[in-house]
């Protein structure tokens, strides 16, 4: 339990942040969903758009902290490899 004066606050801090941070991990996960729901529904045009929408939202949660660049590197690789062998196909 936080008991000086700057624990509690370092303590309502960490609470404001882990919200905050959660909320940005979840619309996130949100973008990529919504492109892997694509890409299932076979549409190249839509996953592409999809992919087009959710590359600037990974790059900003590398930006703010929450995810690793190389992370956010390795899932936009993988996605528009994917997309790419969509429109390959079609």
């Amino acid at each position: 339990m936080a008991n000086t004066e700057q624990s509690k606050k370092r303590a309502r801090q960490s609470e404001a942040r882990y919200a905050i941070n959660k909320a940005r991990r979840s619309r996130i996960r949100t973008f990529v969903r919504k492109v892997e729901e694509a890409i299932a529904s076979g549409d190249s045009a839509a996953a592409a758009e999809a992919l087009k929408n959710a590359q600037p939202e990974l790059a900003r949660g590398v930006t703010k902290g929450v995810l690793h660049k190389n992370t956010v590197s390795r899932k936009i690789s993988r996605l528009s490899s994917r997309v790419k062998a969509l429109t390959v196909k079609a």
